[in-house]
């Protein structure tokens, strides 16, 4: 065999394995959504991208069976074309022995080095960059592959699909979608600029309603305006205007009592036509929906669907009312700083400056590790509110001064109302310094608490 004859050779061996590596990496690459859209719009190939990668055996068979007969058949070929050549440029300054030795290490690394480079590399990486486009380019070719070699190809298969049995490894790629995969791509949309940073945080609060208890989201007992069923015409016109809300609850003798709730609009209805409001009037009161205290956001929104409501009365163990509950405070919950708070509200958190955080104590625990960016504090299944985390790392009711410093924040206890956490500091202390000298960004430093009082 010439030279160019031998060269040639060489060639199509580097595109036959060029070939191979760009099907192998290719499929495996593949994104099942993008493959079912193309499949959607038309595309025949597509189709059978999907169903090689249901039952990718036999296609990885011949990918490897391909690439290491290429593989043995170009060293062969290579070795023996190059070899000589080598040999006889490289005995002008050595003795034959050692030319012959060198012009086969020689041979030997030039034919490796294209193979790594045109036959691995490159098509390995257009494989990776265009993978659906790629898969549906060289499932056609593969499959008349697979039909050529099949005997060949049942043999293999057979025999490794007996080791991984034997093994007890599966076969078949897991395809079941979690919500961890979910959060990873909207993550990475958010890094490749696709999704703003507000619109992952409102899907990844979408996916915290399992978690979220509905504690996190309520209007506290202390905060709820209420009436009593004999509430005289002058006491509910007055709390209407001192206490402006969509919804109140209707109680008897005190609010752990609840027999109902009516709805403001009724109420201004007949104060604007002058009529007399008494709770006792027939259809006035709605029969209010009680939940208990343990429920999660994602319970109360299917109990809200279930009865046609959007106002809950939340309930302890002990039958007593601890707060109340409507659709606009799940919303509110999942939307985040999307919607900023009503007129009637304040900010439960306020940045006041770069290294620190005014905080109300009833805010849930979720909100603050976000505006903090800390993936996580100790005992999280203990408490809801920010409150609830300092009683739990401080043993008992917090006062104040009273701080906790842990994950590069100290958190400080600044105002107290009746044994109510009312407003906690929160400040970003220096980052530590490792015996590198780096600092470790906040939220990732070593979960040892100082506690003081």
């Amino acid at each position: 065999m010439t030279l160019t004859q031998s060269l040639l050779v060489i060639a199509l061996l580097i595109a036959a394995s060029a070939f191979f590596s760009v099907a192998e990496l290719s499929l495996a690459a593949s994104r099942r959504l993008r493959l079912r859209q193309m499949a959607d719009e038309g595309d025949g190939r597509a189709a059978r991208v999907l169903l090689m990668q249901e039952q990718p055996g036999d296609y990885f068979t011949v990918v490897q069976v391909g690439l290491n007969a290429v593989a043995i058949l170009g060293g062969i070929v290579g070795e023996g074309a190059l070899s000589p050549y080598f040999s006889d440029v490289l005995a002008l300054w050595l003795a034959q022995p050692q030319a012959q030795t060198m012009g086969f290490w020689a041979s030997f690394l030039v034919v490796t080095s294209l193979f790594i480079l045109f036959a691995d590399l490159l098509p390995k990486r257009l494989g990776m960059a265009n993978s659906e486009r790629m898969a549906v380019l060289v499932v056609g070719p593969m499959q008349w592959c697979m039909r050529l070699f099949k005997p060949l190809i049942w043999l293999y298969s057979r025999a490794a699909d007996a080791l991984l049995r034997l093994s007890g490894l599966p076969s078949q790629r897991d395809e079941r979608v979690t919500s961890d995969d979910i959060l990873a791509m909207m993550e990475a949309g958010a890094r490749s600029g696709v999704l703003a940073a507000r619109e992952q945080q409102v899907i990844e609060n979408l996916f915290e309603l399992d978690t979220r208890s509905v504690v996190s989201a309520m209007s506290t007992r202390d905060r709820v305006a209420y009436f009593l069923r004999d509430d005289p015409d002058h006491v509910i016109r007055a709390r209407i205007a001192n206490e402006p809300f969509s919804t109140y609850p209707v109680c008897v003798d005190d609010i752990d009592h609840v027999v109902g709730y009516v709805d403001a609009k009724d109420l201004f209805q007949r104060a604007l036509n002058n009529q007399p409001i008494s709770l006792a009037e027939e259809g006035l009161v709605h029969k209010a929906l009680i939940v208990p205290d343990r429920l999660s956001l994602a319970e109360v929104l299917e109990q809200f669907r279930q009865v046609h409501e959007d106002f809950a009365v939340i309930v302890n163990e002990y039958s007593l009312v601890v707060g109340v509950v409507t659709l606009n405070d799940v919303m509110s919950t999942v939307m985040g700083d999307l919607v900023g708070p009503s007129s009637d509200e304040e900010e439960q958190i306020v940045r006041r400056d770069e290294n620190s955080w005014l905080v109300d104590g009833i805010t849930p625990i979720n909100d603050v590790l976000h505006a903090l960016a800390i993936d996580e504090l100790p005992h999280a299944d203990e408490y809801e509110t920010l409150a609830g985390f300092l009683t739990v790392m401080l043993r008992r009711v917090p006062r104040r001064t009273d701080s906790v410093t842990l994950s590069g924040y100290k958190f400080e206890v600044i105002d107290v109302d009746s044994y109510r956490v009312d407003q906690v500091l929160v400040s970003r202390l220096s980052p530590l310094r490792t015996s590198a000298g780096d600092s470790p960004p906040p939220g990732h430093e070593p979960q040892a608490a100082d506690v003081r009082s």
